[in-house]
């Protein structure tokens, strides 16, 4: 069973003089990892959030057992909408935890100490528009 509290760093971030009792067993993977099919009957809104996740950055770091999860948050996710009743906080309590065991949400990346940044390699927006600029300004003068 596990500890309670943060998850803790991975033992190549850990800087510690104390060797733990019991060493991090480590697994080493290789291969594409296999992303679940999408169901067939979900809520349209299930589908579609269960379909963004195939661009979603930190599915990066998932192995088929969370896909596995997803795919079962999804389902979940579609019960609840097509129920036509008003689902109860406990349930929609029940489904966020299960997101959030996935990283879903920013503030959940944040406890994983996980950042996307998809503004890497875009050109600056304003560094763009200053060049546009200059050419006019060279071609006009």
């Amino acid at each position: 069973m596990g500890t309670r509290g943060p998850i803790p760093k991975r033992d190549a971030e850990r800087r510690r003089r104390n060797k733990p009792a019991q060493p991090t067993a480590k697994i080493t993977a290789s291969g594409a990892v296999k992303r679940e099919p999408c169901p067939a009957n979900l809520h349209p809104e299930a589908r579609r959030w269960y379909k963004s996740l195939a661009d979603s950055a930190q599915t990066l770091y998932w192995e088929p057992s969370d896909w596995c999860q997803a795919r079962v948050a999804a389902i979940w996710l579609s019960g609840l909408l097509s129920a036509g009743a008003r689902p109860s906080a406990h349930m929609v309590a029940s489904w966020l935890s299960m997101v959030a065991e996935l990283g879903v949400t920013e503030g959940a990346r944040r406890r994983m100490r996980i950042e996307i940044d998809r503004t890497a390699g875009a050109p600056d927006s304003d560094v763009s528009e200053m060049d546009e600029y200059r050419r006019a300004r060279a071609a006009a003068g």
